[in-house]
């Protein structure tokens, strides 16, 4: 039996969801709203047997419709998801980030209790087979994960309708917008909630000149945070987003007192511009203190599911897994509290940059 997904938000990373939910068996898009003229153009070339409409009231009233997919602009996602729950009670899969403004986190909480079927929060990088495997393998390696690094080193942000990336209110902020997965991951690995945040960021490279409306660009374009865990461990993110002659866009090291584990992670092949035959693999390190002997293991990518997307395959492998969900036999993994959990982080981080100050975390419960 064929599942039918309706999809709202066709821009870069919506084409990247419709790639992908073409490689799974037995799946159709049969409906999509996006109001931008040229993102439905190459959307209907991805999917030709799809039917667009005029609003997401229309997406939600066609039939056949078995799930949801909100790829929409940051600040879009939560009035999309209230006006969802009052329509219908579908499995939804939700683009980060969750939310953009620290003042709707009861909004958000009042679905999280009320809304009546599973809502996935795309955290992409969680689902790269490589960091998959670093993410099974850390605790053995280190005997108990003490210190975690993530760094980025990465291109600008790209271009979008009506440039809504390059203002914090749209976004959240790049530590929300581009940084929210990696908090994400933060708290995943550390198995933690964070209780203490510490940022320095700014605007130092991209942008600087860009002027939209009479407004100029706000967006951060590189950073630190260091963040306190609960449990005693501590992590750090670097951000550059202007580093995209690096070899590896991601690397990410995990510490304890038996040893070390890092995954690097390339960027879009498709932006790779030195030789075609070099194109990095991804990599996964163990490092046991004693003996001084690194073990290098390759990671190579399946080049179909490589190929669907720029995210190193993960966008199938969580699209394989929602997709469990949405036929009642699969777990969602990436809940609406770890989504509220990555906004928070990223906020904090933005005030922590923004003020000079350290931001303590509560729970939200």
């Amino acid at each position: 039996m064929t599942t039918f997904y309706g999809l709202i938000g066709c821009g870069m990373m919506g084409r990247e969801h419709l790639h992908n939910i073409a490689l799974l068996e037995d799946t159709a898009v049969s409906v999509i709203y996006e109001p931008d003229k040229e993102m439905a153009r190459a959307a209907a070339a991805l999917a030709p047997k799809a039917v667009f409409v005029e609003s997401v009231e229309a997406l939600l009233a066609y039939q056949p419709l078995d799930c949801l997919v909100i790829v929409s602009p940051n600040h879009c996602h939560l009035d999309q998801l209230e006006m969802i729950a009052k329509m219908i009670c579908l499995p939804i899969l939700v683009e980060k980030p969750l939310f953009t403004d620290a003042n709707d986190l009861h909004r958000v909480k009042r679905l999280k209790d009320s809304y009546g079927a599973p809502i996935w929060v795309a955290m992409e990088y969680r689902y790269m087979p490589p960091m998959q495997e670093f993410i099974k393998s850390v605790g053995e390696i280190t005997g108990g994960l003490k210190m975690l690094t993530i760094t980025e080193h990465r291109f600008p942000f790209l271009e979008k309708v009506g440039n809504w990336n390059r203002f914090n209110e749209n976004s959240g902020g790049t530590f929300v917008e581009k940084c929210c997965h990696f908090f994400d991951l933060m708290r995943l690995i550390l198995k933690s909630d964070p209780i203490k945040i510490t940022a320095s960021a700014g605007q130092e490279v991209n942008h600087l000149e860009e002027i939209y409306d009479g407004r100029r660009s706000d967006i951060w374009d590189c950073g630190y945070v260091i963040v306190d865990f609960a449990n005693g461990a501590r992590a750090m993110l670097e951000l550059s987003m202007f580093a995209e002659g690096s070899e590896y866009q991601e690397m990410i090291h995990a510490i304890g007192p038996a040893g070390k584990l890092e995954v690097k992670l390339p960027g879009p092949a498709r932006l790779w511009s030195g030789d075609p035959d070099k194109i990095p693999v991804p990599v996964l390190i163990k490092s046991p203190r004693r003996p001084c002997a690194p073990v290098h293991i390759s990671c190579p990518i399946d080049e179909t599911i490589l190929a669907a997307g720029d995210h190193n395959g993960s966008t199938f492998h969580q699209h394989k897994r929602f997709l469990e969900v949405v036929r009642a036999n699969g777990k969602t993994e990436v809940s609406l509290d770890d989504g509220i959990w990555a906004v928070r982080m990223g906020l904090a981080a933005q005030e922590s940059a923004r003020t000079g100050e350290a931001v303590r975390l509560l729970s939200h419960d």
